[in-house]
């Protein structure tokens, strides 16, 4: 689905595609659902773009997994975009260190700007909470 929950033209195609000749619903075959927790290291900021959509990106650090982990890689820095008014809200309250937990899509978005056509690969966060504030200083943390 593309940003503000309107589906584009591919993404109806796509689900379409996955009907035809198969009993099981749209898309089964395939999955793009992403749960991740971990530390803010931007905060939330608000934009409005060319076109009038206004959203609002935040990055996270999360930690990889053990046995995932290379010597020199120990987490992944993402960011994240919220296009609905309610993950908005909740990324615009985002401060670095807050613990979060994000649910949503991976998406790649495209635009043209002045140097051409662009992409970015991001979570499109669907509904985000935070779990534990940063410590302030001072204080002990728990």
């Amino acid at each position: 689905m593309g940003h503000g929950g309107r589906a584009s033209s591919t993404d109806r195609a796509a689900q379409g595609t996955a009907a035809k000749g198969d009993s099981s619903p749209a898309g089964s075959e395939s999955l793009n659902e992403v749960r991740l927790r971990g530390r803010v290291s931007a905060a939330g900021a608000e934009r409005v773009l060319p076109s009038g959509d206004a959203l609002v990106t935040g990055r996270l650090v999360v930690r990889r997994a053990a046995g995932a982990a290379s010597r020199r890689q120990h987490v992944d820095t993402l960011d994240c975009v919220a296009w609905t008014p309610r993950a908005r809200r909740s990324l615009l309250s985002w401060e670095p260190g807050n613990l979060v937990e994000v649910e949503g899509a991976i998406r790649r978005r495209f635009w043209r700007g002045a140097g051409g056509l662009s992409s970015r690969v991001e979570v499109e966060v669907s509904t985000a909470r935070k779990l534990r504030r940063p410590p302030i200083a001072g204080r002990p943390s728990r």
